[in-house]
């Protein structure tokens, strides 16, 4: 008998219902599988990423910054932000208002204003301090959320600012100290992860340490070379003499050849890292580590101690000083010509103290280029000096296989090349220390940490770096220096350059005035570099500008170290 069409629907029916039900177990036992691999194998790690996705690390504050004797130069503060989330209100922006207008210091109606918004989130007030989140902490309200952050502060204002530099948290950008230590500054170790709600509520379990979830985190603290009381004498002195004479810029910096540790650094224009957002880019700008200028006359310093230091001269060597001489195209004559116009054989020490442009043009001569282009480098000319902040140029100079005979002569006494205030102080710093010279920093750091970071380099014979530090304290001591002191010997020589016209087109009647030297000459402990840059009024030497300057510092600072004199005083 046929089966009717009816009944053959039916039998196709049964067996497509079959094949879907075999379909739909296949699916729930493969389902199961997968989920046991997820679930209880978690073979994905699905709970880690869970973890880490309520993770949070604990609040870190940078470290702080001292001076070498303690003295806190920069530091965070916390603050808080107050915000209010408009899905948690339990109360009318009017009730809201009431309650917190006191605490804020706000009017009622503008905080009325705010809370009436329609956004998510509202900013009510940034940067409150930590007692007035504490008072509106107590008021137990949900709606008003608050966060955490930190700004950095500045004790001292903007006492060596320049060495400091600032740190911004939100843009983490920084310069000075807080750029080249915000490694160590934000080191912290064992930093303990928490685990929080997407409120930023913290989540409790058996293994959360109480202590971890209240505990400030801070970096590493660092301690800087910087004696804040050497530090404030230059930056006095300093203004003082830029504010008379109405002068561009200017900088003091102290060290301590012995060890290349920087004592003070003092910079004008300055400008306070509390406010910096407020200063002006030359304000903020470190141009002793940046700009490059003729150094002039201490220059001379550099041309004997390398003549002698390659056998050309000796302490006892005379130089024929004409007054002036003609290389090339160009005369050149002494500053004094019209008052000395033939000194005749003169020493060393009237070379330094007369300031000879034709004597150091004749040492200059006596060395090859190569000669005296490798001597340069040894001090370090044309190179950085490695100081640990940001920003530091290499300086100007020519390789010797392009200079003419006026660039050798002009070198010779300080114009032929360009230098920044660092290098000069770093290149002297090898005179004062029997011929060594030590990487000059202003971070202080471990015997561990200096051997990493410090380079000792041997730059003249110790005899070469003797004669020529008593030659020098002869020309101070013998003639009518202003920077001659009764009680100690002093190695110094002062400088003065013409400044280039913005537009290279030649010299303006704007000079450089400077002074380096190093004290008590016997056993060199300080180390002193002055410049000032377009000094206005009067007669405008290295003498008249610089000296002064660093009479007064030599004196206090002799007198804050307690140096021991070197000097009879009955002599």
């Amino acid at each position: 008998m046929k089966r009717t069409s009816k009944e053959d629907r039916f039998k196709t029916f049964d067996e497509r219902l079959g094949c879907w039900q075999v379909a739909f177990a296949l699916f729930a036992v493969l389902l199961m599988i997968h989920l046991f691999f997820i679930q209880i194998l978690d073979i994905k790690k699905l709970r880690i990423k869970a973890k880490k996705q309520r993770s949070a690390q604990s609040f870190v504050l940078r470290g702080d910054i001292y001076d070498r004797n303690g003295i806190k130069l920069a530091s965070d503060k916390v603050l808080f932000d107050v915000y209010a989330r408009t899905p948690d209100y339990e109360h009318t922006p009017e009730e809201l208002a009431n309650m917190l207008a006191p605490i804020l210091k706000m009017p009622k109606s503008v905080l009325v204003q705010k809370l009436r918004k329609k956004d998510i989130m509202i900013s009510l007030k940034k940067n409150v301090d930590r007692q007035t989140r504490d008072e509106i902490a107590k008021l137990h309200l949900r709606e008003i959320p608050m966060d955490k952050k930190s700004t950095r502060v500045y004790p001292q204002g903007a006492l060596a600012a320049h060495v400091l530099g600032y740190y911004n948290f939100d843009a983490d950008i920084s310069s000075g100290v807080e750029q080249t230590a915000k490694d160590k500054l934000e080191l912290v170790e064992n930093n303990v992860q928490l685990e929080k709600t997407p409120k930023g509520d913290i989540i409790y379990d058996f293994g959360t340490d109480p202590l971890a979830t209240t505990r400030p985190v801070k970096g590493k603290n660092v301690t800087l070379t910087i004696d804040t009381a050497i530090q404030h004498i230059c930056e006095q002195e300093l203004y003082k003499v830029i504010y008379k004479t109405k002068a561009l810029r200017g900088t003091v910096i102290v060290e301590n050849p012995r060890t290349g540790e920087i004592l003070a650094y003092a910079v004008y224009p300055y400008y306070d890292p509390n406010n910096y957002k407020t200063a002006t880019y030359n304000q903020i700008k470190n141009w002793t580590l940046t700009d490059v200028f003729p150094p002039g006359s201490t220059f001379k310093v550099i041309t004997v101690a390398s003549a002698m230091d390659l056998g050309k001269i000796n302490k006892n060597t005379k130089i024929n000083d004409t007054g002036k001489i003609k290389v090339g195209w160009w005369d050149i004559e002494n500053y004094d010509y019209r008052i000395r116009p033939n000194p005749g054989m003169i020493s060393l020490e009237y070379l330094f103290e007369h300031s000879s442009n034709v004597a150091s043009v004749k040492i200059a001569q006596l060395m090859s280029a190569k000669e005296f282009y490798d001597m340069l480098k040894k001090f370090g000319f044309g190179d950085k000096t490695g100081i640990d902040l940001p920003g530091e140029s290499r300086g100007l100079i020519k390789a010797p296989n392009k200079w003419d005979s006026s660039d050798q002569a002009t070198m010779g006494y300080g114009y032929g090349t360009s230098v920044t205030a660092i290098q000069m102080i770093a290149a002297v710093s090898a005179l004062a220390n029997n011929g060594v010279s030590i990487t000059p920093h202003v971070i202080k750091y471990t015997q561990e940490e200096a051997s990493n970071k410090l380079e000792y380099r041997q730059v003249l014979k110790p005899e070469t770096a003797k004669n020529v530090t008593q030659i020098l304290t002869n020309s101070i001591n013998n003639g009518k220096s202003p920077i001659k002191m009764d009680r100690y010997n002093i190695a110094a020589k002062t400088g003065t350059s013409k400044k280039l016209k913005e537009d290279g087109s030649g010299y303006s009647n704007k000079y450089y005035t400077s002074i380096v030297g190093y004290l008590p000459s016997s056993d060199p402990q300080v180390l002193i570099y002055v410049m000032v840059d377009s000094a206005q009024g009067g007669n405008v030497w290295g003498s008249t500008i610089a000296a002064p300057i660093f009479k007064e510092i030599s004196a206090q600072v002799a007198r804050i170290m307690n140096l021991k004199p070197d000097k009879n005083i009955e002599d």
